[in-house]
């Protein structure tokens, strides 16, 4: 019980899971073994056991959602690699700087306090990220999301999710301070739906799900005024409806959700292939090289669950998902326990964030709900998505400072 307690069972646990997917990726190399495969191998060891190890020595806070996330994020590694050792040695770099910064959260967030009085620098913030996507923001697959310096593409959206949360925090943590001021529900929900309306504007409908899922879940949860709330449903109900209304390929999207067959050639395409896949992976997977990712656009972006099913199984599948639940869990289980009021808020949004965004991938692959042009977090490729990633992980765990072991198993 004592090594499952100070985490040593499950960072073993973890490298018998390394080890193993090492094997497989060895297996299918076997005929072109080389440097590539050894550094990925080395490289993913190192990093995920020594970042757990790390932490185990330096938090007193929650110690399973970073092992829950290295599970992720080498399931999602193993199958970038799979479909390019480039990209996979690229997104190992990512790792690294992603934990890196995991941990400069995680230092500056337990180790400063001012955090609660900055709201107007976060709406301020908020703001100028937006401003610099709209000037010098470049137009990728329909949204104006993505900016370009010095050949470094990076999206602010993710960035701007997280300011989102603090700025929701500071708000329904300091009731007291706000109530004063007439209508402050309105004013925030304003300033919300600004925000949407700018993503609107960069047409970037997937974010906007997600800003809308946080407010709405942490607005349902702390307010006092059932009229906003209703106020809140409206809006974004008429906003649905002027989205489909205005936006062709939001029309394209739900028309391929509800029947994808008819377009398969064209419109349909990228859905059809993601439920070819995984029905191909059935229970077991194809097996690891043996399927066709390639067939499926961004197979190692958005649609990586589609092709992680396809080899690995839905078996597999239904582990990524059950492992975003326990993430989950463990998130709210830590807002919970949080006796201040800031911090409970801000454990809540990260873990509404994390819950929103791997659902709404999931669901658009499996055609639950219709497809937004979100990454998975921790398992899909890309620089900005992996650092926001850990950058908000690192939040929650030093929100999870406070509690003690005891108190969070």
């Amino acid at each position: 019980m004592k090594n499952l307690v100070d985490g040593r069972l499950p960072r073993r646990l973890l490298l018998l899971f390394e080890l193993m997917s090492m094997s497989l990726i060895l297996l299918y190399r076997r005929d072109s073994l080389d440097i590539k495969i050894v550094a990925l191998a080395i490289g993913l060891l190192v990093v995920v056991y020594g970042a757990n190890y790390i932490l185990s020595r330096l938090s007193d806070g929650d110690l399973y959602i970073f092992l829950i996330v290295s599970m992720l994020m080498s399931i999602g590694i193993i199958m970038i690699f799979r479909i390019s050792s480039d990209l996979g040695l690229k997104q190992l770099l990512w790792l690294v700087i992603g934990i890196g910064a995991f941990f400069g959260s995680y230092f500056m967030i337990t180790k400063l306090s001012f955090w609660e009085s900055l709201f107007p620098v976060y709406i301020a913030a908020a703001y100028s990220f937006f401003a610099m996507t709209l000037i010098l923001g470049d137009r990728k697959h329909g949204a104006i999301n993505w900016i370009s310096i010095g050949g470094i593409s990076f999206q602010p959206a993710e960035m701007t999710k997280i300011i989102l949360v603090f700025i929701l925090a500071c708000f329904f943590s300091g009731r007291d301070k706000f109530s004063r001021y007439k209508y402050a529900d309105y004013w925030m929900m304003g300033v919300i739906y600004s925000f949407i309306g700018l993503l609107f504007i960069q047409r970037d409908l997937g974010t906007a799900m997600i800003f809308m899922g946080i407010f709405t879940g942490l607005q349902y949860i702390y307010s006092n005024d059932r009229k906003v709330i209703r106020a809140n449903i409206g809006l974004f109900t008429i906003g649905g409806i002027a989205a489909y209304i205005l936006f062709d390929h939001v029309k394209v999207r739900i028309m391929t959700w509800l029947n994808p067959w008819p377009y398969i050639d064209n419109k349909g395409y990228q859905i059809t292939q993601s439920l070819f896949a995984i029905a191909e992976g059935s229970y077991f997977g194809t097996g690891l090289g043996r399927g066709n990712p390639s067939f499926i656009p961004l197979s190692y972006n958005d649609f990586i669950f589609s092709s992680i099913t396809e080899e690995m199984g839905v078996f597999t599948g239904i582990g990524i998902i059950m492992l975003f639940m326990i993430l989950v869990y463990r998130g709210f289980k830590i807002a919970l326990r949080q006796d201040s009021k800031f911090y409970r808020m801000l454990a809540l949004g990260i873990t509404l964030m994390f819950g929103l965004q791997s659902f709404v991938i999931i669901g658009g692959v499996t055609k639950v709900i219709p497809l937004t042009g979100l990454t998975l977090p921790f398992v899909s490729y890309g620089g900005t998505s992996v650092l926001s990633s850990f950058i908000a992980l690192g939040i929650l765990q030093g929100a999870s400072e406070k509690l003690t072991r005891e108190e969070i198993r």
